[in-house]
């Protein structure tokens, strides 16, 4: 755990159209990976816009790896549905929370990402000065499916004796 930088809270807020995988709906929930760490959310049943608002909570260690998100549709008698995947460069993140800001007005944006062929944002992020601490909302475009967006927001939480940003 010497490289241990610190924990990042993932937000999953809600799904957005997401696919149908059952007969007219889905019961979906999404699973978060880095490295070899693995979480859920709970199932959201009968919903193709659900609500999860829980909150990940991820070990961050050099080198920063992207995190990879996949929905799926539980199923009982089967393997479950995948429903599209997604993966999101926290580097961006990581940087402007490795600028240690302080005395500046609640709100400020600190940098602006654009949609592009190389991220999977369906809109503009921007990474921003919230209640004392760096905060990222993030609109994900789901891949390798129809159609389906997740929200979610970034947060970064300080361990006291690790090796820090």
């Amino acid at each position: 755990m010497e490289n241990l930088l610190g924990l990042l809270r993932i937000h999953i807020h809600r799904g957005i159209n997401l696919a149908i995988r059952d007969v007219t709906s889905s019961d979906p929930y999404v699973v978060v990976r880095l490295g070899r760490q693995k979480l859920k959310t709970r199932v959201v049943k009968k919903n193709v816009n659900p609500e999860w608002n829980e909150d990940l909570t991820l070990s961050i260690t050099e080198p920063i790896q992207p995190i990879k998100l996949q929905v799926y549709d539980k199923d009982i008698f089967s393997l479950d549905d995948k429903m599209g995947d997604a993966e999101l460069d926290i580097f961006p993140f990581i940087d402007a929370v490795r600028k240690r800001f302080e005395n500046i007005p609640n709100g400020t944006i600190i940098t602006k990402i654009k949609p592009s062929r190389e991220n999977c944002f369906s809109e503009e992020s921007c990474i921003v000065w919230e209640n004392g601490q760096v905060v990222q909302n993030v609109f994900i475009r789901l891949r390798n499916v129809e159609r389906g967006e997740i929200e979610l927001q970034l947060q970064w939480i300080d361990i006291p004796g690790s090796k820090g940003l």
